[in-house]
């Protein structure tokens, strides 16, 4: 049996000690690696999914991507509210619906105003020629949803108030279903759906959002109050991407179109016509977009569809 004397004792432990601090210190110096989950409608970001670019950027800051597409925004901020997802494209309305639901959203971008993209679509043969004539017709619309808003301000620009409308709530399957068979009178919708009317059923655009709606967005980029804080880079990095994105497209409407078209499963006149009349660019969050959405937020609480005043404001993290 072999005895090791103190001193060499201490010596072979110091070595040992020696060899494992390097592994030491690179295992601490290897920082966790990040997720960034996205949730998806058909749009830009399914065009920039397939591309990959937003996967290369993110690479070299050691961020991995999981994408999940949904069917609308509602569903997306659930999975937001939950946890599931970190980043989404969304409508108007749905964020105030979260927020007064106490979902911990908050705005990161946002697309420019898209006015043309609404619109009060009347029958072909309808005897309808105004706004004004629009009092007491039956009208289709998705409960509080952004053209909600859009209907109660031009009922307001043409002289009538919310008590002269009689909506009738409709998602845009059932509401196009029953403009078909003529049991509403008017139907209050967004493209592609919008378009997708003009092009299959000759439906007439009675009036747009343009001149009616301010400033607001047409959409916007969520993401939570904390991955947003914790995560700034790359929430950044996801907006330049999508307006990348949105420049491309602006550039390039037929082959946007191309996209679109088979994205939607739509016929390619009907994308051709959205991307025609819609204006493309991503912006990051200001106050100013934000006292828009407010605008709509404090209508909506004054129709009592949301239960609770909101501060917008309190969506938002890191603006100017």
């Amino acid at each position: 049996m072999t005895t090791i004397s103190l001193p060499r004792r201490r010596l072979l432990q110091g070595a040992a000690a020696a060899i494992a601090l390097p592994s030491a210190f690179g295992a601490l110096a290897q920082a966790p690696a990040r997720q960034f989950r996205i949730g998806n409608q058909k749009g830009l970001l399914n065009i920039l999914k397939g591309r990959g670019t937003l996967e290369k950027r993110l690479a070299p800051l050691g961020v991995s991507l999981k994408w999940t597409e949904f069917t609308a925004g509602p569903v997306q901020l659930e999975a937001l509210n939950v946890g599931s997802i970190d980043f989404g494209d969304v409508g108007e309305a749905p964020p105030i619906f979260a927020q007064a639901a106490g979902a911990p959203l908050a705005y990161v971008g946002a697309t420019v105003p898209r006015p043309q993209s609404e619109g009060v679509l009347v029958p072909k043969g309808s005897a309808i020629k105004s706004v004004a004539e629009l009092k007491g017709k039956k009208i289709a619309l998705n409960k509080g949803s952004n053209v909600h808003y859009f209907i109660v301000k031009l009922f307001e620009k043409h002289g009538l108030s919310y008590a002269d409308l009689n909506l009738v709530y409709l998602p845009p399957a059932d509401a196009r279903a029953a403009f078909e068979k003529g049991s509403i009178d008017a139907w209050v919708i967004w493209d592609p759906f919008l378009a997708a009317a003009e092009k299959t059923l000759e439906a007439r655009v009675l009036a747009d959002a343009t001149g009616v709606v301010g400033n607001r967005a047409y959409s916007y980029y969520f993401s939570s109050l904390d991955y947003a804080a914790k995560n700034a880079d790359v929430v950044a990095i996801a907006i330049e991407e999508l307006n990348k994105v949105d420049a491309w497209g602006s550039a390039n409407r037929g082959d946007l179109a191309n996209e679109l078209a088979a994205l939607w499963g739509l016929p390619k006149p009907v994308a051709d016509l959205t991307v025609a009349r819609t204006a493309y660019g991503t912006t990051p969050i200001t106050k100013a977009i934000l006292g828009e959405q407010q605008k709509t937020a404090d209508t909506f609480f004054d129709l009592k569809l949301i239960p609770k005043k909101i501060n917008v404001l309190e969506a938002a993290t890191g603006i100017a």
